[in-house]
């Protein structure tokens, strides 16, 4: 590969770390035609970017980012490399769990950078395929300091409709005892 060449591709790389938050580093070696295809459209419906990467370039790549936590990622570039650039964090790891349960052997998660964090390995899946995003977590905690509010007015309401029921039945006992008392007050005089 030409100098020229592999440096607009270094460019290309760095611009879509840049544009992306977050990338998966995965093994899609072995897909057949059909199944490549359906990964393919499969990253495209979720706003996934899937590119095929050299790991030299790859590695260039990430040692020219001042971050160390991704230079623990450069020992993942073996073999063949994809990697699937996502603003969503969990969306990969979604789609490589509902692939495996199609069947699908691939593809291999080997490493990942989500939400500033690096994980290494498969083992990993289903801990990338939870992360919530950021806006989720603010509606979590906001459900959170929402709740012991809501009991509290709830319980008010609940107290004051007890006590209109309480004045409603301490009313009707009322109105029938008065009759009584009543007949009861003029028996007496009337003797």
């Amino acid at each position: 590969m030409k100098r020229e060449l592999k440096e607009q591709v270094i460019e290309s790389i760095s611009a879509l770390l840049k544009d992306y938050p977050n990338f998966y580093i995965t093994d899609i070696a072995g897909l057949n035609a059909g199944q490549t295809s359906k990964l393919r459209r499969e990253c495209f419906a979720q706003d996934i970017k899937l590119t095929v990467v050299k790991n030299t370039l790859f590695a260039h790549v990430l040692k020219g980012i001042e971050n160390e936590d991704l230079q623990t990622l450069t020992e993942t570039l073996v073999g063949n490399t994809a990697i699937m650039y996502t603003h969503v964090p969990a969306a990969p790891g979604k789609l490589i769990k509902k692939l495996q349960k199609e069947g699908f052997s691939k593809p291999v998660v080997k490493g990942a950078y989500v939400q500033d964090c690096v994980f290494i390995g498969e083992d990993k899946l289903d801990q990338l395929a939870s992360i919530k995003t950021r806006e989720e977590l603010i509606g979590d905690i906001i459900a959170l300091l929402q709740s012991p509010i809501q009991r509290v007015i709830g319980g008010l309401e609940n107290a004051s409709e007890g006590k209109s029921e309480d004045e409603k039945v301490g009313a009707k006992i009322a109105q029938e005892a008065a009759p009584a008392a009543e007949s009861a007050a003029e028996t007496p005089a009337a003797e």
